[in-house]
């Protein structure tokens, strides 16, 4: 398992970036963003200084459950992603210290179809477990 990046909830990528992220952190790289149907959010990566990546969200319309993470005016930073060996492995894993996972393990669009999911820690933190690319 290895630590992959924060993801931070904001309500327009494009604004944020402009405004806040490049302006004040000089980000190095920044992928364009990606539609995600399933999670009915829209994301990109931004790359900072030292390799950190940051994943912005922006939800795709009034329903999506990011909706409720933003707020009226705000977003924040909600969960931290780890790329993983054995998604299922690390899902029963994570639920043997109390963890729920928060819906089944799905294709994600910004990982190019590779699996994710989602889980509450007894803390009630949120983590993403994300499946490692297989080497082609």
């Amino acid at each position: 398992m290895r630590f992959h990046h924060v993801g931070y909830a904001v309500r327009e990528i494009d604004a944020y970036l402009k405004d806040f992220l490049v302006p004040l952190f000089s980000p190095t790289d920044i992928t364009e963003p990606v539609s995600d149907p399933i999670q009915q959010v829209r994301v990109c990566f931004a790359t900072m200084p030292g390799g950190t990546v940051i994943e912005l969200v922006e939800p795709l319309s009034e329903e999506s459950p990011l909706c409720s993470i933003i707020g009226s005016s705000r977003g924040g930073v909600y969960h931290l992603c780890y790329e993983v060996e054995d998604l299922d492995g690390e899902i029963q894993r994570f639920r043997h210290k109390g963890c729920l996972p928060l819906g089944r393990q799905v294709p994600a669009a910004a990982f190019n179809g590779r699996r994710i999911v989602f889980l509450l820690t007894p803390q009630r933190d949120l983590v993403e477990l994300v499946e490692r690319a297989t080497q082609a």
